[in-house]
């Protein structure tokens, strides 16, 4: 088999709103992802485990006198140039806005799947547009896609709510969500998923925790029965200081997985 997907780390946190710690991440869901603990095959039968399937591109830091988010769009928009899917891991939401830019050059037409608690659609927050409470405000202002699909969203406000119906967000909050859900995309589909999306009982290594989230089988089911054909992911906000028993670095791998499964299906 071919190379065809690359993961990229992105040890980014300074958008970070409330404490830093996601830039470390990386590191830890690729050590995760590697352990002995368990092998490398998906729940559908995909042996991740070829030394084919991952080509490594290792991680993106900043670096002084650059600007990070042009940084982070150039070498994603070449690893998609030169054939490969990538899957990014973060790193804070933020980097979601530059990985859609680049993502953005090749499909006119892509959808995103955003899983989350929050639904990161602030004009700004705190003063800063660049915010990883402001990524999907700048996707959607810049009509980078087609379609954005928010799910276990339980934290909304009056502005966010706005801004939903000002860009045409279709978001199916956590109090809504049935196990019998399935997703239909027919556009090329970009997931993002940030960890808090989870209930902390499954992910605790996070920033910010919001209880009453979904329980890892829950999300492994969504991202299972999706119809679409997914082209790129991202991994974001698992913060490994908020994680001493390595649970949440666990997950992201197994999330991992699977994501990387319907990937080349």
């Amino acid at each position: 088999m071919p190379n065809k997907l690359a993961l990229i780390g992105i040890r980014y946190d300074e958008n970070s709103s409330f404490t830093k710690g996601a830039a470390d991440a990386p590191p830890q869901i690729r050590a995760a992802l590697r352990s002995d603990a368990w092998n490398l095959f998906s729940e559908n039968g995909t042996d991740l485990s070829e030394d084919s399937t991952f080509f490594d591109a290792g991680d993106i830091e900043p670096v002084a006198g650059s600007d990070m988010f042009t940084h982070i769009e150039n070498t994603v928009h070449t690893l998609i140039a030169d054939g490969l899917l990538p899957i990014s891991l973060g790193g804070d939401h933020s980097i979601t806005y530059p990985i859609v830019r680049a993502f953005a050059r090749k499909y006119n037409d892509l959808s995103i799947l955003h899983f989350d608690a929050h639904p990161d659609l602030y004009d700004n927050y705190q003063g800063n547009r660049n915010s990883h409470a402001s990524p999907f405000a700048r996707i959607m202002e810049r009509k980078l896609v087609k379609r954005l699909v928010q799910v276990g969203i339980r934290t909304f406000n009056t502005h966010q709510r706005e801004q939903v119906k000002k860009f045409g967000v279709e978001t199916i909050e956590m109090h809504q969500l049935r196990d019998n859900l399935q997703l239909v995309f027919d556009s090329p589909v970009y997931i993002s998923f940030d960890i808090d999306a989870l209930d902390p009982a499954f992910a605790p290594g996070v920033s910010h925790r919001e209880p009453g989230g979904m329980s890892t089988r829950q999300a492994i089911d969504l991202i299972q029965r999706m119809k679409g054909k997914v082209v790129g992911a991202d991994i974001v906000e698992f913060n490994p200081r908020m994680d001493p028993l390595h649970i949440t670095g666990t997950v992201c791998a197994k999330l991992l997985k699977e994501i990387a499964a319907r990937m080349i299906a």
